[in-house]
């Protein structure tokens, strides 16, 4: 009898942890906007990205995602976002997806950086660099800029590494 109790026990924990493991991640992303367009964009953007849930309210301008830490995260869905042309709280939107919006979809962009969005976009999930180079740079020779899943030569948009004075960092000058 001890030993059905016992087992009972067990098979109860060992289930109950299978649970824990597929939780759901639940967040909320300042994301620019103006009407139902974007709405369906933006829902659509992030669900492209992994998420399991999208929900964007125009009024308070969030983005309400739920998704699988497995398979997504809070930058890859903001740079999808941004990718169609909406400014995120962490990742602006190119000029050029910005500009590919339909009129009514275009919002006020307040301090837009044009060197800070670059910088975002590249760096906010950390895909930039992959095997020590830098995937969104010109020729993709960045070598050394890229250690740890961070731009080392990068600083404000222009680059640091010796014998480049600040230019691209894929050509010495």
């Amino acid at each position: 009898m001890k030993v059905i109790k016992l087992f009972s026990v067990l098979t109860l924990f060992i289930g109950m942890g299978q649970f824990s493991f597929a939780q759901a991640v639940k967040e909320t992303i300042k994301v620019s906007g103006n009407c139902g367009m974007c709405k369906n964009k933006i829902e659509k953007a992030a669900k492209t990205a992994g998420a399991t849930y999208a929900a964007w309210d125009a009024d308070t301008k969030l983005l309400t995602v739920e998704y699988q830490h497995t398979s997504s995260n809070n930058a890859k869905i903001q740079k999808a976002v941004a990718a169609t042309g909406y400014d995120t709280k962490d990742v602006k939107a190119s000029d050029e997806a910005y500009n590919n919006l339909h009129g009514c979809c275009k919002y006020e962009r307040t301090g837009h950086d044009h060197a800070t969005a670059a910088k975002d976009a590249c760096c906010a999930d950390k895909e930039c660099c992959k095997d020590g180079k830098c995937a969104d740079c010109k020729d993709g020779k960045c070598a050394d800029c890229c250690k740890d899943g961070k731009c080392t030569g990068c600083k404000e948009g222009a680059c640091t590494m010796e014998g480049h004075n600040g230019k691209d960092c894929c050509k010495k000058s």
